[in-house]
């Protein structure tokens, strides 16, 4: 997703030292950013190099600052803040990270109506054109909710719609990336009742008709596995379309733990067998140690 409040109260780095220092990070994980050392995740083996590991600005916000947000990803190894404000980029691009996915519109007025292709278009424009500037490589796109309009006219209205813009991608080398969500939970930034790509074989379909190399999608597995399930088999078929990862926990979208349904392991080697060489962001609401969970995350992840 891309727009959200976070969650939890802010931490001040004292606080932030003493939390990593319980879950086992300590100076590691914030002290000594941008050394060798801090390619580690909690003191264990050095990240084995085939997931491109991201966290996501909106789930941690309340948490961290953006530079020790940026301490943090490059202690645990990450390449990338993702779904961060431009004003925020330099500080990442001062510690060697990007922003793997930035926003465009939002999910609610989509390219499902017509009546929003102009706004939608001019959105994407606008960060397409900075993401080219800073050399970052996705821009998120969504269908919208329903309203009154039938599943087939919605994502006619999608495809025409987003062929008016990719044009403008391509020349820009970002790629445009249609991000499926579930609309079975109504729990606010959990789901997302009345969105109208809510399944990925949609999904999928526009992104084909759309026909450039720069149409993606967001492969969210939290969402999918709500909707869909099949994960595996998801990926293996789907894989050249699939232009950026989430992951979060399920149910509840929170941490990539032993309360939650998802086995991620065997789904990051499907990635890596099918060759995605994208971003994965890690997208979890924390319930617990915002620091603790997310490198938990980054070592089951890390295949």
């Amino acid at each position: 997703m891309s727009t959200a409040t976070g969650f939890g109260g802010r931490m001040n780095r004292r606080g932030m030292l003493r939390s990593a220092a319980g879950a086992g990070l300590g100076a590691m994980a914030l002290g000594i950013a941008g050394c060798e050392e801090a390619q580690k995740v909690g003191g264990g083996a050095a990240l084995k190099g085939h997931i491109n590991h991201s966290m996501v600005w909106w789930c941690f916000e309340k948490y961290w600052t953006t530079e020790q947000m940026c301490e943090v990803a490059k202690s645990l190894g990450l390449k990338s803040v993702e779904l961060i404000e431009p004003e925020h980029w330099p500080t990442l691009k001062k510690h060697g990270l990007v922003c793997a996915i930035h926003g465009s519109h939002g999910f609610v007025q989509g390219m499902n109506n017509p009546a929003y292709h102009d706004m939608c278009i001019a959105k994407i424009k606008e960060s397409v054109d900075i993401c080219a500037e800073y050399g970052f490589p996705n821009v998120i796109t969504f269908t919208g909710m329903s309203e009154d309009i039938p599943a087939d006219a919605g994502q006619k209205n999608c495809i025409e719609g987003l062929k008016k813009v990719v044009g403008y991608a391509e020349q820009k080398k970002v790629n445009l990336c249609l991000e499926m969500l579930n609309s079975r939970d109504a729990v606010e930034m959990k789901g997302h009742p009345g969105y109208q790509g809510d399944h990925m074989d949609y999904c999928i379909e526009i992104v084909k008709a759309v026909g450039s190399p720069r149409m993606k999608v967001l492969f969210d597995i939290y969402h999918v596995q709500i909707m869909d399930g099949d994960i595996i088999r998801r990926i293996g078929q789907y894989a050249e379309y699939i232009g950026h990862v989430h992951t979060a926990g399920c149910p509840g979208r929170n941490e990539l733990d032993d309360t939650q349904e998802i086995n991620y392991p065997p789904i990051m080697r499907a990635l890596v067998k099918a060759g995605y060489t994208g971003y994965t962001g890690h997208e979890f609401i924390p319930t617990r140690d915002p620091l603790k969970g997310l490198a938990e995350a980054v070592a089951l992840c890390d295949v």
